[in-house]
């Protein structure tokens, strides 16, 4: 089998949960550190799959790997070759595929819930539960691009999932580990303080959901990602 790419845009915001969630499959996977200046490749069927991770930055912003990505998302629908995006990366499969991505009325930053919008895609993705414990860390968010399908929301942010076909755009990150959650405390506290908020959480609220909040992340995260995986596999 092909590996999956997965592509990182920031030093702190790598694949955390979801390499966990290869590595058990046994599925291979290759890093492309894009904030290292590692190329965007010109073609999707290289790769079993695509996936996008997060980053301070925005799809709007002129960076000079933000085309060739959205040029690579568009050649793996065309040919089939499933996606996956966490925040940023969701944003960017937006962008790419007609969407526009624009700020939210608040930042999203801490634990938070999202309900289910479409019963039967949420139950193939999420599984049977209608509200889903997440982690947020955002001040933009996409529209629904034409051909996809909104299966998740939240009070603060009306799309937080969308889907099409064996695709799948999240503006919530599910990818998050105990690390993960206190390396972006740490580095993200300043942010906080400067972003007062319905939506905003202290870093020592976040650091104390861990306990109960993690375990509940990663059951939402296992269904995505087995569901996602089932495309991986379908397409070799």
């Amino acid at each position: 089998m092909k590996p999956v790419a997965i592509f990182r845009h920031y030093r702190t915001e790598g694949p955390g949960y979801f390499a966990r969630a290869l590595e058990r499959a046994g599925i291979s996977y290759e890093i492309l550190h894009i904030d290292e200046g590692a190329v965007v490749p010109a073609r999707a069927s290289d790769f079993a799959g695509l996936v996008f991770m997060g980053g301070p930055m925005s799809v709007n912003d002129d960076l000079p790997w933000i085309e060739p990505e959205l040029a690579l998302i568009r050649d793996a629908v065309a040919h089939d070759v499933p996606l996956l995006g966490h925040c940023l990366g969701g944003q960017l499969m937006s962008k790419a595929l007609g969407g526009r991505v624009t700020q939210n009325p608040v930042k999203e930053i801490g634990w938070h819930t999202v309900e289910v919008t479409d019963p039967v895609l949420g139950a193939r993705w999420f599984g049977e539960g209608h509200v889903l414990d997440v982690f947020q860390w955002h001040g933009e968010t996409f529209t629904i691009p034409p051909g996809a399908t909104r299966i998740a929301r939240s009070g603060w942010c009306e799309n937080q999932a969308f889907v099409m076909g064996p695709h799948i755009g999240l503006q919530c990150h599910v990818e998050m580990t105990e690390d993960l959650v206190e390396s972006w405390c740490r580095t993200g506290a300043r942010e906080i303080a400067r972003s007062p908020g319905p939506a905003v959480q202290d870093p020592q609220t976040i650091r104390a959901g861990v306990a109960q909040q993690l375990p509940a992340l990663h059951r939402v995260a296992d269904r995505i990602y087995a569901t996602w995986l089932e495309g991986v596999g379908a397409g070799d």
